[in-house]
């Protein structure tokens, strides 16, 4: 880039706050209100819809803007690759397919989505989650003859129905002991992938590594490749998923009417299915639910579980008239395009009607980006929509409930902070 070129462009604004932790401090109070989004918020307002901060151990540029953020996921391989923070990348290995990059990413990404899409996995899937979520729904009231309701953690027994199918599709662990013992060793790793970059003992990152350590030891799984990257498919069975499961809940306990128009759009697949007791569901039957994929899209949009991308600029580059300058990480906010008055009218409101209006066309666009974009969208896109779709099926066919008052958490990660009890009886009862 030429020094006249570079001059006209501006590197973004911004304060890089104190000594290592940054902004840090800020950014996770922000994580534990009712608005995440503020921390993005109030910089934007201050320095524009680009600015510059320091968060997690790292100096960063960060994007709210949703044509800088196509840019940046569109723009693979020769001009950004994957940056995380510290504790995500010690955590997941050299070999993290999240830190991948060029053919050899390309290559891998292409045969997982390949896979996920042949029609017998389709078929062979749909029949097990079905299965899993039925079997798993049933637990939540042990004697249906009684007339009490029975009280049940959503957030937990949303993360056992999908990391029990993840676990059974990549690693054919049955449930039992060793699924219960993964549970556990998992469920101590996750916690440090959000976290100051202090491996003192006793933190959390510390511990986190030596968890995972351990864990590989006792399995004496030596290939690095294999086992980080089928822990990393493993994560959304204990995060993404299962919080969409669990947010999808909490937010139709809190509009009624959404949950009515939802259940019967569901009871209505339902009968059909009943008048031909040999056809079950199909992955297509579930897709093709059009409100109930508007309620998907929406707790997707809000719910925010993934809430941006790092990446690192291997050169110069100038984008909408910013200079990102060769070695910076850029953060593409996906939480302040979803939450953004300019995309969404009244995006803080729960309304998958919305998909129905003007901003139907933004399922496939720049402003609506839970599954990320580019070369690296999530190849499991499209299952993690299946899951939703036969969980929220069977639940508003099957079941009524009443949720008590909860809280939405955001740091480290997106978490009910009672995780969302509610009583739940048989419709039939």
């Amino acid at each position: 880039m030429t020094k006249r070129k570079e001059a006209r462009l501006r590197i973004p604004k911004g304060n890089l706050g104190w000594p290592l932790l940054g902004e840090t401090i800020d950014f996770i109070a922000c994580g534990y209100t009712s608005r995440p989004v503020s921390f993005m918020e109030k910089r934007r307002s201050l320095y524009g819809k680009v600015f510059k901060t320091n968060i997690l151990g790292t100096p960063i540029i960060v994007s709210t803007d949703a044509d800088v953020n196509k840019v940046v996921l569109q723009n693979h391989g020769n001009t950004f690759v994957p940056a995380y923070p510290k504790s995500i990348t010690e955590l997941l290995g050299q070999h993290s397919i999240l830190q991948m990059n060029g053919s050899f990413h390309k290559r891998v990404h292409a045969l997982i989505g390949s896979f996920l899409r042949t029609p017998h996995f389709k078929s062979q899937i749909t029949s097990h989650i079905d299965t899993s979520v039925q079997l798993s729904l049933a637990r939540w009231i042990p004697h249906p003859d009684r007339h009490h309701m029975q009280l049940v953690y959503v957030q937990d027994e949303a993360q056992k129905i999908t990391f029990e199918v993840l676990v059974k599709v990549l690693m054919s662990v049955e449930p039992g002991e060793d699924l219960d013992s993964l549970k556990r060793d998992f469920d101590e790793f996750i916690k440090g992938l959000i976290c100051l970059p202090i491996k003192f003992p006793g933190t959390r990152l510390y511990k986190s590594l030596k968890e995972s350590s351990e864990a590989n030891e006792k399995r004496r799984l030596s290939l690095d490749f294999i086992t980080g990257n089928i822990i990393e498919m493993m994560i959304p069975g204990e995060e993404t998923v299962p919080m969409a499961m669990t947010l999808a809940v909490k937010f139709l306990s809190d509009n009624p009417v959404v949950l009515q128009k939802l259940r019967e759009e569901n009871m209505e697949l339902k009968k059909q299915k009943s008048n031909d007791s040999s056809t079950n569901c199909t992955w297509t039957d579930y897709m093709s639910l059009p409100f109930t994929q508007n309620v998907i899209s929406e707790t997707l949009r809000i719910a925010n579980i993934i809430n941006g991308v790092w990446r690192r600029a291997l050169k110069d580059i100038e984008i909408e008239g910013y200079l990102i300058p060769k070695d910076w990480c850029v953060l593409a906010s996906f939480i302040s395009v979803h939450m953004a008055e300019e995309n969404y009218q009244n995006p803080c409101q729960f309304d998958p009607w919305r998909w129905e209006k003007t901003e139907a066309s933004t399922v496939n666009s720049n402003i609506f980006t839970p599954f990320g974009g580019g070369q690296r969208l999530c190849p499991g896109l499209e299952l993690s929509r299946l899951e939703l779709a036969i969980f929220l099926h069977h639940l508003v066919t099957k079941y009524r409930w009443i949720a008590e008052k909860d809280e939405i958490v955001h740091f480290p990660t997106v978490k009910m902070k009672r995780k969302l009890p509610i009583s739940v009886t048989s419709i039939s009862t």
